[in-house]
């Protein structure tokens, strides 16, 4: 699910940048949060994996 949103903003960023240019303050704002989508990726689970001993 989460790939699928980095995926759709991705693209949006660069229908965005073609139409408005890169530095345009709607390819900026989609822009970050396609970082905001991305950092999420990123993030270790939230879950904690114990090993037995």
């Amino acid at each position: 699910m989460l790939l699928y949103a980095i995926e759709r903003k991705r693209n949006q960023m660069i229908l965005l940048a073609e139409k408005y240019g890169y530095t345009s303050e709607a390819t900026v704002k989609c822009s970050q949060e396609l970082d905001k989508l991305l950092n999420l990726a990123q993030q270790p689970s939230s879950y904690t994996v114990k090993i037995a001993k």
